[in-house]
């Protein structure tokens, strides 16, 4: 442990100095940061899931005890626009509205029987994040940043009668990290971030379920929370 915190000690040390040591270069578009608000659009990917909180609950009628969780990714396709507002040279204010297409995958499992039901639950969320970027200084034509906020987000899909069914609202805290790259005639943007839901979406109260033996997968699952790791490029 002593020996990697010294690596590590040593490489901090040196970022510095080579940073220092590269040449600098011609800068592209020099002044596009000096714009009190800029402008720009996003597409991207996305892997959403929901953390399922399990309860145990036994069916007093046929004993089956049910069990629910994410199976696997589900990559969807995310499009947006971005405002941004510049406070000083180090700090911006963002809202990026955008659209998230994708779905989420369920597996339920009676640990009684063995038995597995599914169920793929679309989602078309549209969100208003505002977010705080910080950014370092630029050098040559790359300048990395990390960003930080919320996230209102609402379902359109509606999520029709299905053995779970997720309320359209949710607060999503984010935190990510990019670069803004500077190109001759435009600006792109790579950016990683990460979302994670706040509150509890699902919905317990299930008139919609005609047959009862379906209630007992909404009966085993306490809480329900969205999260999301979003993939984009920013064009400005």
């Amino acid at each position: 442990m002593i020996s990697l915190l010294r690596i590590l000690l040593i490489c901090l040390a040196l970022c510095p100095a080579a940073l220092f040591a590269q040449q600098r270069k011609v800068q592209n578009k020099p002044f596009i940061d000096e714009r009190r608000f800029h402008y720009g659009f996003f597409v991207g990917i996305h892997d959403e899931t929901a953390q399922l909180v399990n309860n145990g609950y036994i069916d007093p009628a046929t004993g089956a005890q049910w069990v629910a969780q994410t199976d696997q990714m589900s990559l969807g396709f995310s499009v947006g626009v971005l405002g941004e507002w510049k406070l000083n040279r180090t700090l911006s204010l963002r809202a990026v509205p955008s659209l998230h297409f994708g779905s989420k995958h369920f597996t339920f499992k009676d640990q009684t029987t063995g038995k597995q039901e599914y169920q793929d639950l679309k989602s078309c969320y549209v969100g208003m994040p505002i977010d705080l970027k910080v950014a370092a200084p630029r050098f040559n034509n790359y300048r990395p940043y990390v960003v930080a906020g919320l996230a209102p987000y609402y379902d359109l899909s509606g999520n029709e009668q299905g053995k779970l069914k997720f309320k359209p609202f949710t607060l999503m805290a984010e935190i990510g990290m990019g670069c803004d790259l500077y190109m001759p005639f435009f600006k792109l943007i790579p950016e990683l971030k990460f979302c994670f839901g706040l509150g509890n979406v699902l919905k317990k109260n299930r008139p919609d379920l005609i047959d009862p033996t379906q209630r007992i997968f909404t009966e085993s699952v306490d809480r329900a929370t969205v999260s999301m790791v979003v993939l984009t490029l920013y064009f400005e």
